[in-house]
């Protein structure tokens, strides 16, 4: 599929596994320079990098806290500096580290607040001085259904996901003027390598609650994200677009 990617750069934030190795790949067949963030996994995010550039494009792996105000400015920087710019942003990186209430440490909520939330936040912002100024751009955030409905166990969690969501949205409206798109996609339960991990039980609670009988794919996710980084979803902004085969229904 040809969605006009061709030449453009992007930034995806955790991009050496899961959903984030799916869209960085993705963007890659498209023809997009990719720079991809990654914190722990060197031998995989560097694989990934590996794959793009045989497609063609170029690509950078960057080992970068995504926490850290001054690691997001001085990727951005970097890859502004080594592509010759950025259309692109993808806010993907995040953890989760669950537990009722009443048992959650403060550092349980910092940490994933810390991540999930003050990342994107961090990101959004070195992009969006990028795409102010050069008056286009696109942000895709990536969410979750916890972020629209809650989940037990995932105060935390389901918190910085509905922050990002929020953000966003205030986003879209500050950006619009400038011809910057700013969307969310909200996964249901998608098969990552986190998800192999999960018993199986909850696993098959989770297909139940879908009404298409099936988890996502890291592929369907990307699908969806890299249409929205093309001129096709040029008047989508601030939409919350779930991908979770029904399971939020």
């Amino acid at each position: 599929m040809n969605l006009g990617l061709r030449g453009k750069s992007a930034i995806v934030t955790g991009g050496s596994m899961g959903i984030g190795t799916a869209v960085a790949l993705a963007l890659g067949e498209e023809g997009c320079n990719v720079a991809l963030n990654y914190r722990r996994h060197d031998a995989e995010a560097k694989e990934v990098a590996r794959k793009i550039t045989e497609m063609g494009p170029k690509a950078l792996a960057i080992k970068a806290d995504v926490s850290s105000y001054d690691d997001a400015q001085n990727m951005v920087k970097t890859v502004v500096k080594e592509f010759g710019g950025l259309d692109i942003m993808i806010c993907n990186a995040g953890i989760n580290w669950d537990g009722v209430i009443w048992k959650m440490t403060e550092k349980q909520w910092d940490t994933v607040i810390n991540v999930n939330l003050k990342g994107y936040f961090n990101y959004n912002k070195a992009a969006a001085m990028v795409f102010k100024d050069q008056r286009h751009g696109k942000i895709v955030n990536i969410s979750s259904i916890n972020g629209l409905r809650g989940k037990f166990a995932q105060t935390n969690y389901s918190a910085s996901k509905g922050g990002e969501i929020a953000m966003s949205k205030s986003l879209a409206k500050e950006l619009g003027k400038f011809n910057v798109n700013v969307n969310v996609v909200a996964p249901g339960m998608v098969m990552t390598e986190m998800a192999t991990s999960i018993p199986p039980e909850f696993l098959n609670k989770a297909v139940d609650e879908t009404v298409l009988g099936r988890i996502a794919s890291t592929e369907d996710c990307a699908n969806v994200v890299v249409f929205l980084c093309s001129d096709r979803a040029r008047h989508i902004t601030g939409e919350v677009i779930k991908i979770d085969g029904g399971q939020y229904v």
